[in-house]
């Protein structure tokens, strides 16, 4: 039996994919939660074979809560689920230990391949995201310049953006600075989208 933790922030979905993944006789949900912090406490608690997770959650974002999985449940074998098939976020999934990673809008039978295949140790990637990070290549932002730019992002002063990632208000300018001539933005703003439909942030 294949036990499944799955992660995702709409209890629809959340629901949906529970009752489909009940139907096999292969598989059991052992533990739903709906958002990142959740995460690891309900695995340690339910030590599931393969954790599918959203990447967008409240609080710890699904690529945060796959790097904790792989350094405290090795065990576990991480399924990036998302809406969000961008190149970006394949590349950051894989750097945070998930082996398999499938767009919401695959057919049922896919997952649950997906689901089979990396319980049995392989790695299951759509291919044509992952044609399409290969074409794109790497995002050009350091990880310091991703945070600043996820921070300002959302809005707020740069002293606020500073003072929330307790730099001074002059790294903070060379960092957006630096994110901006990176992505061909103009603005702070443009760079933010920019970099988040590019799945970089």
């Amino acid at each position: 039996m294949i036990r499944i933790l799955l992660a995702d922030d709409q209890a629809l979905v959340r629901g949906a994919l529970s009752a489909m993944l009940n139907l096999e006789s292969d598989i059991e949900v052992v533990a739903e939660v709906g958002s990142g912090d959740e995460v690891l406490d309900a695995a340690l608690r339910t030590t599931p074979d393969v954790a599918l997770l959203d990447v967008q959650m409240p609080g710890k974002d699904g690529l945060v809560a796959a790097a904790e999985l792989r350094e405290r449940l090795p065990s576990c074998k991480v399924i990036v689920c998302t809406t969000f098939g961008r190149p970006g976020y394949l590349s950051r999934a894989m750097a945070a230990g998930a082996v398999g990673f499938v767009v919401k809008d695959s057919p049922p039978e896919q997952l649950v391949d997906a689901v089979r295949r990396v319980d049995s140790g392989l790695r299951v990637v759509d291919p044509a995201l992952a044609a399409e990070s290969l074409a794109s290549g790497p995002s050009p932002l350091t990880e310091r310049e991703r945070e600043v730019l996820a921070a300002a992002s959302v809005g707020g002063t740069i002293a606020d953006v500073a003072k929330q990632l307790h730099l001074s208000q002059g790294t903070v300018r060379n960092h957006l600075s630096a994110a901006i001539g990176k992505t061909g933005a103009r603005t702070r703003a443009e760079a933010a989208r920019l970099a988040e439909d590019r799945g970089w942030l």
